[in-house]
């Protein structure tokens, strides 16, 4: 399965969650206090990241694809930048950065 994933700045995580929740129809996959959140959906993977002075902007974009072989990245002509991942290379970045696992 291929997911399109985004990746936003936030002010604050823990009043971020409920409202992205509420609009994308589930609770998030993972939450970190303080830090970070993600959201697996049969459509997309969307995180974000407690960014205050960053609150609102896009950090990259990408697609999270069963098929993909580990992780990478490039930029594209406009200088965003995109990510190619695995679910399982995503869950396990989000383990040796944050030490919370992902639920499935």
């Amino acid at each position: 399965m291929r997911r399109i994933h985004i990746a936003l700045a936030v002010a604050n995580v823990a009043e971020s969650v409920p409202d992205y929740s509420n609009r994308i129809g589930q609770e998030p996959s993972v939450v970190v206090t303080g830090k970070y959140a993600m959201w697996r959906t049969d459509q997309m993977n969307f995180s974000i990241n407690e960014i205050p002075d960053r609150a609102g902007q896009l950090r990259h974009m990408g697609f999270e694809d069963d098929a993909a072989e580990g992780f990478s990245s490039d930029t594209d002509v406009n200088g965003i930048m995109w990510e190619l991942f695995s679910p399982q290379a995503q869950d396990d970045k989000i383990v040796e950065m944050y030490g919370t696992p992902v639920g499935r």
